[in-house]
């Protein structure tokens, strides 16, 4: 692809999705479509928005997704998880190159045959975790001899803690249950492992911010696939105490989509849930929160030493732009794909992980500035065992 004004159509327009589109309408002509006009009208109202055009459409249905996309040269999904699937399996036959953050449930691998038989990039899970932390992993895994251990510790907090929940979802609140339900994958000593969601909580002290809980989540995705390394795992971040709170929930049954039947009417636990708990989850206008990311990766390199690399990031949220910290981790690293993509830097096709882009020098360094470049910044850290 040319460095011409290149279409993108950026599927969702919420938190993430809004900033992906702004940044991305500084090079290309970006239209963000989401169903709802109110979300639209609100995400691309300042001076940053001007440049992005908006589509409404019911992205949910296949026949509106395609006529979406019918005149981009390349797509974003950045849609809730319970969508994103189907969308990807969508903008795939639709022959588009595509980088996408919905991180749905089912193995994207599943369209990697589709994918390829269509000529089609689709570079998934390209987000802060899943995404970096894959992109850190490719990269050391291509260049070392041996890979022993691979810690991925993710959050995103508000600055202010309040009772009872202590909590802010800074992405879709329907994706965070998937952390407190989903069980989660790892590898230990070889073996693959399957734990519940929520357990085995492990005290963390990060600079900066102080004492946070972590706890299992099943963050590994493609890493356990593609990834030769004998102990793997992925962690989420809370304040002390939450998974107390989120554990009770899930156990009595708030979280089970399940409908039941409530004095004759048909309710699903977790829609009743959504209802009185997602507005409580809700960052207020212009409410500070942070991200924080520790990587740790473990093993022999080329020259035979035994080495420990960490990267750390504590990201904050952006006064000057109104964007949540959360929005950029992720959003900018997807942007940085896009732009990777629209100059042919990386085309491998089919279904491609953020570890498969990781993999490449040129274009490992090219993510590194691109985030550097907006304030994002991983501090390594190396250290011989």
């Amino acid at each position: 692809m040319t460095r011409s004004r290149l279409k993108v159509a950026v599927l969702g327009a919420g938190m993430v999705g809004k900033e992906i589109a702004k940044d991305l309408a500084r090079r290309f002509d970006v239209t963000a479509v989401d169903r709802s006009q109110d979300v639209l009208d609100a995400a691309f109202a300042g001076k940053a928005g001007r440049a992005v055009k908006t589509r409404r459409a019911d992205l949910s249905k296949a026949a509106a997704l395609r006529r979406a996309i019918a005149s981009a040269d390349l797509v974003v999904g950045a849609l809730p998880g319970f969508m994103g699937r189907a969308a990807l399996e969508t903008i795939i036959r639709a022959g588009k190159p595509v980088v996408d953050i919905s991180f749905f449930p089912e193995d994207p691998f599943a369209l990697d045959g589709l994918a390829k038989a269509k000529g089609v990039t689709a570079i998934v899970d390209m987000g802060v975790s899943p995404g970096m932390g894959n992109v850190f992993a490719g990269y050391h895994h291509k260049r070392m001899k041996a890979l022993e251990r691979l810690e991925i510790v993710v959050g995103g907090l508000p600055v202010v803690r309040e009772f009872p929940f202590e909590y802010k979802a800074p992405f879709s609140p329907y994706d965070v249950i998937e952390l407190y339900t989903r069980p989660a994958r790892y590898v230990e000593n070889g073996v693959p492992v399957v734990r519940p969601a929520l357990s085995d909580p492990e005290l963390m002290f990060v600079e900066g911010v102080g004492t946070l809980e972590s706890f299992n989540t099943d963050g590994l995705r493609t890493l356990a696939q593609t990834i030769a390394c004998p102990n793997m795992r992925e962690r989420t971040l809370r304040y002390p105490g939450h998974i107390r709170l989120m554990q009770a929930l899930r156990d009595v049954g708030f979280f089970d989509p399940t409908p039941i039947d409530v004095g004759g009417s048909t309710i699903a636990p977790l829609d009743f849930t959504a209802r009185l708990v997602f507005p409580k989850w809700r960052l207020g206008e212009r409410e500070e929160e942070f991200t924080v990311v520790r990587l740790t990766i473990e093993g022999t390199t080329a020259r035979n030493r035994r080495e420990r690399m960490t990267y750390d990031l504590l990201d904050r949220y952006d006064h000057a732009t109104g964007a949540t910290s959360m929005a950029r981790t992720t959003g900018y690293t997807c942007a940085a794909a896009v732009h990777l993509l629209a100059d042919g830097a990386f085309s491998r096709p089919g279904i491609c992980p953020p570890e498969y882009v990781g993999e490449d020098e040129a274009c490992f360094r090219f993510l590194l500035e691109y985030l550097d470049a907006r304030g994002v910044r991983y501090r390594r850290t190396v250290t011989p065992l």
